[in-house]
């Protein structure tokens, strides 16, 4: 709620029931909330507070700090529980670099974050802290990381979900390896994996870079059949494998049903369609 004074009162409130008091779940959420809200009294001593709180204090704090977007203080934090042998768990890395991933100006700093994060014995990330790594690692182009993400959540033997496979299909169509992104939806199909609207998206466009129309017109009749309502960037890419197979008529279809749904055609696929002859009505 972003209420750090009632936060601190009601801290306070608790520390003088010896029932409730000392808690560290309590101290955790109060440190937290005023570290998300920048509210920490000054000068804050953050080598004492590393030695004396516990694992679990010092990951809230670290919480606060990268959610209250405090990342030099999220940073120093973190280095200095290293130098004290401080083992923190790997979701603190991880949602790091989600937040620092959101701007490139602090790219480098992210791989300093992705090479700490790589040389924890114990790496232990749920799927979503996993998945969201694997997505930052795509912007930056580092596209074996994302594998190695994959792989290693592949092996620890829990279920992957559609967020995940869509990902590693959006990494390797990336990096242009089309056929191995393919074999991942066939890997999908084979477990009946319900596909969502982002993986339609991707799978699609991966069908139009690989040129193959049939798979393309298959999986965009499947996106429509499963109820999803197709969005504009999947409407361009199937007008323009029918246009690059010199399918006229159903270019003229699709366009149709573009219009129909609110849409209006970016300049360069107008174009393409007014040279093969379909105008605008």
């Amino acid at each position: 709620m972003d209420l750090p004074e009632r936060a601190l009162q009601t801290f306070c409130w608790a520390e003088k029931h010896p029932h409730l008091y000392p808690d560290d779940r309590i101290l955790g959420s109060t440190v937290e909330i005023l570290a998300r809200t920048r509210q920490l009294k000054k000068p804050f001593d953050l080598e004492k507070f590393t030695v004396q709180a516990s694992r679990s204090v010092i990951e809230a704090m670290a919480r606060g700090f990268i959610r209250g977007g405090s990342f030099s203080l999220a940073r120093k934090l973190l280095l200095i529980a290293k130098n004290n042998k401080r083992t923190l768990d790997p979701s603190i890395h991880a949602k790091f670099i989600l937040e620092l991933g959101k701007n490139p100006d602090k790219y480098k700093l992210v791989s300093t974050l992705l090479n700490e994060l790589a040389e924890m014995d114990e790496l232990n990330l749920s799927q979503q802290d996993c998945t969201a790594v694997m997505k930052v690692c795509i912007r930056l182009g580092k596209f074996e990381i994302v594998e190695s993400l994959y792989n290693w959540f592949k092996e620890s033997g829990r279920d992957i979900s559609v967020v995940m496979y869509t990902t590693l299909i959006h990494s390797r169509y990336s990096e242009k390896n089309y056929r191995e992104a393919l074999a991942v939806v066939w890997e999908m199909e084979q477990l009946n994996c319900l596909f969502d609207l982002p993986a339609y998206r991707v799978v699609i466009k991966l069908c139009v870079a690989l040129n193959d129309l049939s798979r393309a017109v298959r999986y965009f009749s499947r996106l429509k059949e499963a109820g999803f309502t197709p969005t504009y960037d999947i409407y361009r890419d199937i007008v323009m494998i029918y246009a690059a197979s010199g399918r006229l008529a159903k270019c003229k279809d699709i366009r149709k049903e573009v219009e129909m749904a609110g849409f209006k055609l970016d300049k360069q696929t107008a174009s393409l369609l007014s040279q093969m002859g379909i105008e605008d009505r």
